[in-house]
């Protein structure tokens, strides 16, 4: 066996199960605090991929500028998600919720390519594209600095719920009444945690963008950010690091070894496969919490 290739194999998957698990570090942040799924995490990484291209490509900003720009676009709109919709559903069941946020997602799917156009757009962030070379290792340079950006924000999101206004918002997802009772602005909480949600599905936007081009395919990102999620556990945001190194991993040992075999597609089997295996074996993740209601 070529240890060699198992090893470039290895370094890559890390590097792009890393750029995954940002996607995915967003989930998790909305169900951290308000506990609700949001299915519409894809097309808000599609929805910010989008943002940055128009600010640079049609209003000719510089991309240092458009960056920051569309960032901050995309934490308005993540604030004005949960005004507008999310929060007239509060008292609805769970799963009302859940279908809204799929509707958003599907419904963004198709109004944003309509838009700005179904082609592919080039998103230029100034990332060089040559591969790097470590002895016989080829390595993506692109995958290697998104996956090195995605590694330090999700850092960052771990060190954010320990911080005052974390904490507020872990104890806002635990129990939304009593954190009323005790004067916990939970309406803001949760509005907070959509706008940085959405800040973090931008920046993955971004970084895929920037190596696969623009385009509506960016919202299945969707797919893979659920099956890290879940297997690190829906409310466990250093499960989502472990996770999305797993899930990287699996996926380009699977397309390097399995798609010479069977011909190609084994790359979007994993990620559906571990979904299912989490849920049949552990439900709650490998980090996550276990609710256990005795009656």
């Amino acid at each position: 066996m070529d240890m060699s290739l198992i090893l470039e194999l290895s370094v890559n998957g890390v590097f792009v199960g890393l750029m995954y698990a940002l996607v995915a570090a967003g989930l998790v942040l909305i169900y951290k605090t308000s506990g609700i799924a949001n299915l519409a995490q894809g097309a808000l990484a599609m929805m910010g991929a989008y943002v940055i291209w128009a600010i640079s490509a049609q209003m000719g900003a510089p991309m240092w500028l458009a960056i920051p720009l569309g960032l901050v676009v995309m934490f308005g709109a993540g604030i004005l998600t949960e005004r507008l919709a999310l929060r007239r559903m509060i008292g609805q069941p769970v799963i009302m919720v859940i279908m809204l946020t799929i509707g958003m997602e599907i419904m963004l799917r198709g109004v944003l390519p309509g838009i700005f156009g179904a082609a592919v757009k080039k998103l230029d962030v100034g990332i060089p594209n040559d591969p790097l070379f470590l002895g016989d290792i080829l390595i993506n340079r692109a995958t290697m600095v998104g996956g090195l950006i995605s590694l330090g924000l999700v850092a960052l999101a771990i060190v954010f719920f320990n911080s005052r206004l974390g904490i507020l918002m872990r104890a806002v997802s635990d129990d939304q009444t009593a954190s009323w009772s005790v004067g916990i602005r939970v309406e803001r909480a949760i509005a907070i945690a959509w706008g940085l949600s959405a800040v973090m599905a931008t920046t993955a936007g971004v970084l895929w963008g920037a190596t696969q081009g623009v385009d509506w395919s960016l919202s299945l990102l969707l797919i893979k950010a659920l099956a890290i999620a879940i297997l690190g556990g829906l409310d466990s945001i250093p499960g989502v690091l472990i996770a999305g190194v797993l899930v990287g991993l699996a996926e380009s040992l699977a397309t390097g070894f399995l798609d010479p075999i069977v011909g190609g597609g084994t790359r979007d089997v994993v990620a559906s496969t571990i979904i299912l295996v989490t849920l049949l074996l552990r439900p709650h993740g490998l980090f996550g919490r276990e609710h256990i209601e005795r009656v």
